[in-house]
Formats: C-alpha cells, structure tokens, sequence
C-alpha cells in the first residue's frame, strides 16, 4: 500500500492517534504494553512513511537571472497549465531553468517534487532510454508504494491512482518523444509536470500541453556567467576578451561554463589564450572540453545520433555550406533531392532542436551547431561530396537569380549562362515581379556567399555569372556596398575567366555602382577600362554604354561641359548600332543636365523622347525613371498639376515594383514640386516619406537630404 499525503498525516497527529507513551515519548513500529495477556497476541505492522519526496536536482551557483523566461513559466502556471514542455537545443540549461523555476514553488507542492532523467539522447553513449516502468518503479517507492506491478499497464494505473489526490511537481527532463511521457502523467487535477527536451515535442499539444523555447544567452548575460566563473577581476583585466569567449560560446550555458571551468583550472593563462584557442570554427568544440564534464560536442553528438539516415545527411551537407541561413529548396538543391524531401529533413531538425525555424521557409544553426554539423560532414562525407553539395547550391542561386533577372529587367541584355544542373523538381520561388525582387533581397547575403564561394573555388563562370544575374537587386535597391564588392570579385573572376565581354559587362556595371555611392574617379577609372576594352573589341554597345557611365559621372561631378560629348557620343554610337534603349538612357542623363541649368523645356524634351523610346522597347522601369524626370521638368516649367500628377504616376509604379530607391527619388522629387508651388506642408511630407526610404538604401542621401530641408 501507498502511504496517505502530508496532509492526512498532519490530521493523524492532531486527533491524537499517533502512537505515543507518557510524556514526549514516542514508538515507532509494532509495541506492546501490558501487565498480562491472554489468548493470541496479533501484531499489525504499518509500513514506515516515506519522507516527502524532494527529487529535484541541485541549481549551479553560478547561473544568471534568466528573469524572462521564469516570468514566461510563471505565466503558463498561473494560466493553469498543468504540462509544460521546455524545449531547446543542447547546452542551453533547460535542466537548471526548470529545476530553479519549480524549486521556488516547492510549498505549493506539499506532497513532493519527482525527478526522472528519461535519458532520450543517451544512446549515442550506448546507454538504454528509461523505460515507464524504471521511472514509474521510482516514483511510486518515493511515494512509499510497496510492491510494483510488473505490467506496465498495471503501474500506470497504480500511479495515477496513487497521484489523484496528491499536489505534486514532477520534473521529466531529457525526454525523447511525447510517448515517453504519456504514462508518466499523473492522475489528479493539482499537479504540475515539466517536460524538457531537445526536441520540439510537437505531439503533446494533443496532451494539452504548452510550450515554451529556451533560447541562448545574451552576450551581456553570456559574459555575466563567465565572470562568476572566473572572478571578476579576469574578466575585468581582459574585457575585449571575455566578450570574444562569450561571442565565440554562441550564448550556450554549457560552453560558457566549461570555458570557465578551463580557465579557472589554469589561473595563471590570460583570458586572450582561451579566446584564440576557440576563434577557429574546426577547434572550438574540442576547446570546450574539460575532463569528467558533458561536453557540448557530445551532447551535441547524442543529439545527432538519433536522427534519421536523411536528416542525418541534410544536417551534414547544410553544415559544409557557407550559408548561416537557409531554406528548402536550397537545402533540396544540396543534396540534389525534391522539395517535399528537404521539407521532411528540415522538420525533422527543426523538431530536434539542431536547426531554428526563423520564418516563413526560413531556417538557421545556433553557431555552435553549425560548426558541429560541418565537423559531421568533414568526418562523415568525402571532399568531393561536399564540393558537389557546394555546387549545386551555387548553380541553384544563379538559375533562379537569372530567372528573376530576366522577368524584372527583360530589356537588359543578359550574358551567357553555363548548363546548369537544377535539383529536379525545384519551382521557383516567387511568381510576379514583387516577389522575384523580394527573393532577391531577401536572399543577398546567401547570394553573395554563393559569389564568394565560387571566387575561392575557382569555378569562375558561375562568379561573375551570379554577379550579373543579381543586376536588378543592385539597380532597384541600392545596396551599394554589396554591389562594390561584387563586382570587384566579378571583374576578377571575368577576367580569370578569359571572358572580355564578362568583363566589360562587369566594369560598366560596376562603375554605375561606383558612381552611385559617389566614389567618381574610381568609377570613371573602370569606365575608361571598359572603353578601351570595347573599342579593341570593336564592340560599339558596350563602347556607348561606358560613354553614358563617363558622362554620367562627369555630370554627378558638376562638369557638365565634359559630360555632354560623351553623352552625345554615346547616343550616336547607339543609335549606329540598333541599341535605342541605350540612346535613350543617355538622353534622360541630358535632360538631368537641362535640369541643372534651369532649362526645363529643353530638359522636358529630352525626358519624353526617352520615354517614348522606353515604352516601345518595353522598359517598364527605365519608362517610370523617364516619366518621374518628366513630371519635375513640367512641374519647374510651371505646369505644376500635369508635372506632379505624372510624379505621382511614375511613385506607383516604382511602389508596385518594390524599387524603394527610386521611391524616395520621387518623392524628393514631389517635395521639391510641392515647394515651389508654395505648399510647404505638402513639401515636408514628401521629403518624411522619402527620408524614410532613402534610411534603408542610401544613407547618403538621407544625410543630404536632412541637410537640405535643414
């Protein structure tokens, strides 16, 4: 039999029935008093109660607040939320969040708290998971059960039984899957059980369970546990270093502590040797490890070794990529596999805790994770495995860059493209033009890491190949570093390439993003590059596009006297050789000149010639860039209403397209209109809006922009 609650035994003690004799005296088990006795004497035996049971592991006495998260568990337990599952990935400190949590209710709990480990990442030790009837055997010897069933079926009854009417806490940590946990619960309505597990745990909230995600520390936090590991006058004689230690820990509790713990046992080391010890990625893990200790290396191993043969492979082939995000169908492309088998993979990682969910198709490693998974694959897989897996995401990113180079900017010529080999079964990942430049934007720094990647592997097509495909991202949105940096790894790769057409393209479109973030003479250096280039070649539409760019930058310049010839040039160079979009991008560069020496009328003539021009090759974008310069030049010739209403026509187009720079050109440009009618209301909305736009393409111009209204 189970022994009664705290409760009944208090009740016992004060009706006076507790076994005593005179006084203070007390008999514990079977007495008997008596002067004589006849007849049989029968003794009934009760069995010894069993101490509350307080089964909740000890805290570290170096942790910090983590004052969120408690709050938010506090929340879910005033909500009346009797399971609850604490998730996250390994060395996060689930274990000590909840031990610490459930330590500060213990009086709400007269009847105990139970503590199982069900040991759900242990096999890759070669250790058993905890069975039901191993931790149901323990709880109920902790309640004082005598004999156990050996059904399993018969112990859970015997333990809900035993729990209907008992407030009890019990702690499951370490669980594996929600059948685990099933049998486990408890019958009655005032107990609490806390679940932690590296994995998600989805199939509780059939259990009515809820949720919350343990995430890493932050740096602050992160230097904070490291201090009250190694005193706080280490960490304030190398400050630069500590925060390094904490940065390189990727906020895990348990790399933080075994950093400590390794530079406490070594009191004499500066902070600074630990932190270059742990700054190459292929050594930082066998630095966290401290004899006698779990390690994250393997906790992240069990973690590992438990999933399934293609998760298993996706986890490796992800953790070889340059990428620090990532989403199916890049992941499809790796591994050379259908979108529904990556989806499958990234649930099932997400699932384990080893990959984030960060968004919609969106996935990400903890830094820690990710450096393990790449030491999977450089153990697990071949070189060329890897190299192939590299590839085909490259070949990917420049396939479906190169499709949504060609539905934005269709009049803009494209070079050749090598055979790509595409992952079968890979639909594109947008379907107008707001989502093929959204893709694009999104995906910059995985594009960019594909154009490093290719640069540093030699495969030289595919680099400057990927730069050119990335053309409407840099001419819409203006991310003007990015675009230097690209086109300076694709001059080169052309180059290396022997591809002189490449490389012109490059130089030309390089140097627009050269003269755009105002460093001029370099720009003009390249331009000149490309000129010589393409007259050697004989190439007249390349030779008149570096004559616009010269001319352009010469008019960004304020020599308008240098930048007519070359733009005059390059119209008749153009109009020679059949390239009309070309001669009415120089045109429009005119009209800006026109603009600028207060001739509005010839400035308008200049802007509707292009425009015409625009709209018979179908340039939507060059034709909305005409028509805005239009509406300013009406708008200064005194034609105000006609001007803004074609400014307001050409905003919603750049609006419906996502062209965010030129956006904010727009509006400066309806500021300025609106400012010389007088309306200096209408003038300072325009020029909020377009400050607004111009803070997340160009901060230049925002801070010329200020400058002006100020």
């Amino acid at each position: 039999m189970i022994p009664g609650t705290a409760s009944e035994a208090a009740s016992e003690a004060a009706s006076g029935t507790a076994n005593s004799i005179a006084g203070a005296a007390h008999i514990h088990g079977p007495a008997i008093q008596a002067r004589e006795i006849h007849g049989g004497i029968h003794v009934h035996t009760a069995a010894a109660r069993a101490p509350v049971p307080r089964q909740l592991p000890p805290v570290p006495p170096h942790i910090v607040s983590r004052d969120a998260d408690l709050a938010a568990l506090d929340g879910l337990r005033a909500a009346g939320q009797p399971l609850i599952v604490v998730n996250g990935p390994a060395g996060v400190g689930k274990t000590t969040l909840v031990a610490r949590w459930l330590r500060t209710l213990a009086e709400e709990f007269p009847d105990g708290q139970l503590y199982a480990d069900l040991r759900g990442h242990s096999s890759a030790d070669g250790a058993e998971r905890a069975t039901q009837g191993e931790v149901l055997g323990q709880f109920l010897r902790a309640l004082g059960a005598g004999a156990i069933p050996a059904d399993p079926g018969e112990q859970a009854a015997l333990w809900r039984s035993a729990t209907a009417g008992r407030r009890i806490a019990v702690l499951l940590d370490n669980a594996f899957t929600a059948a685990q946990i099933r049998p486990l619960l408890p019958g009655g309505p005032d107990a609490l059980v806390a679940v932690t597990s590296r994995r998600m745990l989805s199939g509780l909230r059939m259990d009515g369970a809820d949720f919350h995600r343990l995430e890493a520390l932050g740096t602050a936090d992160a230097v904070e546990l490291l201090r009250r590991g190694i005193g706080a006058d280490r960490v304030a004689r190398e400050p630069a270093a500590a925060h390094r230690i904490a940065t390189l820990c990727a906020g895990l509790p348990l790399a933080v502590c075994l950093a400590a713990a390794r530079l406490a046992a070594r009191p004499r080391q500066p902070v600074q040797a630990l932190a270059d010890a742990l700054t190459p990625d292929a050594a930082r893990l066998t630095a966290l490890e401290v004899e006698g200790e779990a390690t994250v290396a393997k906790a992240l191993d069990a973690s590992y070794a438990v999933l399934s043969e293609e998760a298993a492979r996706l986890y490796r082939t992800l953790g070889a990529l340059p990428l620090r995000a990532f989403g199916s169908r890049a992941a499809a492309a790796a591994c050379a596999e259908t979108l529904p088998w990556a989806e499958r993979g990234l649930d099932e990682l997400v699932e384990a805790n080893l990959v984030e969910d960060i968004g919609p198709d969106r996935c990400r490693f903890h830094d820690l994770v990710r450096v393990h998974a790449e030491a999977r694959a450089l153990a697990d897989d071949g070189e060329q495995t890897r190299e192939d897996a590299l590839r085909r995401v490259c070949e990917w990113y420049l396939e479906t860059a190169t499709a949504a180079q060609i539905r934005l900017t269709p009049a803009q010529f494209v070079l050749e493209r090598t055979p790509l080999h595409p992952s079968p079964g890979l639909p594109l990942p947008f379907t107008d033009d707001l989502g093929a430049l959204g893709w694009l934007d999104e995906e910059r720094p995985r594009l960019m890491s594909a154009v490093r990647a290719a640069a540093d592997r030699g495969w030289l097509a595919i680099c400057w190949q990927l730069v050119d495909a990335m053309w409407p991202l840099f001419l819409r949105l203006r991310h003007y570093g990015l675009w230097i940096e690209a086109h300076e790894i694709g001059v080169a790769a052309a180059r290396g390439d022997g591809n002189a057409r490449a490389e012109r393209q490059m130089l030309n479109s390089g140097a627009i993003g050269l003269s755009a973030a105002g460093r001029l003479d370099t720009a003009v250096e390249w331009y000149e590059a490309s000129r010589r280039a393409a007259r050697d070649a004989g190439d007249e539409r390349d030779e008149g596009q570096a004559l616009l760019g010269l001319g352009a930058c010469h008019r960004e310049a304020g020599r308008m006297d240098r930048a007519r010839p070359y733009l005059e040039r390059a119209i008749a160079v153009w109009e020679k050789c059949g390239y009309p979009r070309g001669a009415a991008l120089a045109r429009i560069v005119l009209g800006e000149i026109a603009l600028t020496e207060d001739d509005p009328e010839r400035a308008a003539a200049f802007f509707g010639r292009a425009r015409a021009t625009m709209v018979a090759v179908s340039a939507p974008h060059d034709e909305a860039r005409a028509l805005a310069f239009l509406g300013r030049a009406r708008s200064r010739a005194g034609e105000r209403a006609s001007g803004t209403a074609q400014l307001e026509q050409a905003l919603s187009v750049f609006t419906a397209s996502g062209a965010v720079h030129w956006q904010a050109r727009t509006l400066e440009m309806l500021g300025e209109s609106a400012l010389d009618g007088g309306d200096e209301s209408a003038a300072r909305e325009y020029r909020a809006r377009a400050l607004a736009r111009y803070e997340t393409t160009s901060p230049a111009d925002a801070q010329r922009l200020r400058e002006t209204a100020g």
